[in-house]
């Protein structure tokens, strides 16, 4: 049976349906559409058109309700092939390369036109020299006639040079726009398949009546991915995490005012769990040995930013203006599964860009720590310690762009934060907290002990809290780690009192009132052979 059968039958009708909700998974999407058909009572199929080919035929799904009853027999999917009609787009591209071509050939005659005339300059140009010099010698023309012509050559010969140019730069940008519609034209010329399919649903209704079909399917090329915008008050101590999502679809069709939900479910995964494969050992393989830069990843640090200063006030404030609200989502939780309810008008479009909705945005008290690696850096690292409420939603890794008192300090990676967890925000340098480092002795001792050379250090460290409110403060210093066993490091003095950690670290804990200040202080001596130069000691 052909299509046009099919269409004209009295036993089948084809739906016209709209998608009404769309949920969308972190690597597919599940659509919902709705149609509404009156049923004389003789009908064996319902049809819906022109789907997808991004639709799995295996997930298609069907139900209804409606003034009679109707019994659902079954569900298939059939392929339908067609050519995209383009007669209209052939005569229209023909007509702008006949007018292009048209415009080219006049373009053509100018430039015909002033190279003859240029000709003929030239010609009396070769001309006039003769003469000119001869009637010069025998005193019949003046020099006043003579610059009469050479202006005249000049001025003339340059507008010619000038208007044959023009043209046939004019004629160079017409021979790319008509190369551009001849290949236009060749691709609309060569026969093209349009691939797309039916949902056939078999029914048998008890008699004459409307009916409302509702059809499911899964379909690929859609995507989410979870984004974040945290803007940090440190005057409030509070932190807005705007909670955003970025929809991304190319599924083939469009998704025009629909009831739209994200969730955290990954059907893609599968329901059975991963197999585990041997497990293999061998021994060692002999391969040359590599330097390895010493590095301490305790001490390591976040990008930092300057602290934007606040901005004056207005001595004349304006009329309070009323900021617009954000429409946010409905959560809504299933197990360890998470789904925002959008909202019922989202329009989502098949271009395979991204689109953004906001999914919450919530204020969240948080508490300030400090760090500081002196060696390094003279100024301590702002760091927010958030806690993710129990009542919370689950935050999915993704990135999330950082502001501090509306100046943006820059991007990170968040882990997947559960409710109840604790996460940690680097905000960039403080100068709030100054720090002076000093190297206040660098002793070697005139005789050797127990045939060793012995060299004392000493660093002293002065903390000042500039700010007027109690600062906490982790500050980190490291002695020098010894890669040879002959070279020995000991630390010898440290004030407060701590013990040294792994890879020389020393690390202290300190809280500091308003305006306070606090001396830290460590030694250490290096100890090794006389005969041996130790490298890395420059400090």
């Amino acid at each position: 049976m052909t299509d046009s059968e099919i269409l004209n039958s009295d036993t089948i009708k084809t739906l016209n349906t709209r998608i009404s909700e769309v949920t969308v998974y972190t690597d597919r999407a599940l659509v919902t559409r709705r149609g509404t058909v009156a049923l004389a009572g003789n009908e064996t199929e319902l049809t819906i058109a022109s789907l997808p080919v991004t639709l799995e035929t295996d997930s298609v799904r069907a139900t209804g309700s409606g003034t009679i009853a109707v019994r659902l027999l079954g569900v298939r999917s059939h392929t339908v092939f067609s050519s995209e009609p383009a007669g209209d787009r052939i005569a229209e591209l023909t007509q702008q390369i006949q007018q292009l071509e048209t415009q080219r050939r006049a373009i053509n005659d100018k430039i015909t036109a002033r190279k003859i005339q240029l000709q003929f300059l030239q010609g009396l140009s070769e001309k006039s020299v003769g003469f000119f010099s001869s009637s010069i010698a025998k005193q019949q023309i003046g020099l006043n006639e003579t610059g009469e012509l050479l202006n005249f050559l000049g001025t003339n010969y340059l507008k010619y040079v000038s208007a044959i140019a023009h043209s046939q730069r004019q004629q160079q940008e017409l021979d790319n726009q008509i190369q551009a519609l001849q290949q236009q034209l060749r691709q609309v010329q060569t026969p093209n398949c349009q691939q797309s399919l039916n949902i056939i649903v078999a029914i048998e209704p008890s008699g004459s009546g409307n009916f409302e079909l509702e059809v499911s399917y899964v379909v690929t090329r859609a995507n989410w991915i979870p984004l974040y915008d945290l803007r940090v008050n440190v005057t409030n101590n509070q932190i807005n995490l705007n909670y955003l999502a970025e929809v991304n679809q190319n599924t083939g069709e469009d998704w025009a005012g629909v009831a739209l939900t994200l969730s955290t479910a990954k059907p893609g995964l599968g329901t059975l769990p991963p197999k585990l494969q041997p497990w293999f050992i061998d021994i060692v393989r002999p391969k040359s040995t590599q330097n390895r830069e010493f590095a301490m990843m305790a001490m390591e640090l976040p990008p930092g930013s300057a602290i934007a200063p606040a901005p004056a006030l207005d001595p004349n404030p304006a009329p309070a203006r009323i900021a617009a609200q954000t429409a946010t989502a409905e959560v809504s939780r299933e197990g360890g599964t998470v789904s925002f309810q959008v909202g019922g008008n989202t329009n989502i479009p098949s271009d395979g860009t991204p689109h953004k909705v906001t999914v919450f945005s919530e204020n969240y008290p948080f508490k300030s720590e400090y760090i500081a690696v002196p060696r390094l850096v003279s100024f301590a690292y702002l760091q927010a310690v958030v806690v993710n409420p129990m009542t919370g939603a689950t935050l999915l890794p993704g990135k999330a762009n950082i502001f501090r008192d509306n100046t943006f300090v820059g991007t990170i990676k968040l882990d997947n934060i559960s409710p109840g967890q604790e996460f940690k925000l680097n905000l960039g340098i403080d100068e709030g907290l100054k720090i002076d480092r000093e190297l206040v002795e660098r002793q070697v001792d005139k005789k050797l002990i127990g045939q060793q050379r012995r060299t004392s250090y000493a660093y002293r460290l002065n903390v000042t809290n500039l700010q007027q409110v109690q600062v906490h403060l982790t500050l980190r210093e490291q002695l020098p780690v010894s890669r040879n066993e002959q070279i020995k490091v000991r630390s010898t003095l440290t004030n407060p009192k701590i013990v040294v950690g792994e890879m020389g670290l020393l690390e202290w804990q300190i809280s500091l009132p308003p305006q306070a200040k606090q001396e830290l202080y460590y030694q250490f001596v290096v100890e090794h052979p006389p005969e041996l130069t130790v490298i890395g000691l420059d400090i």
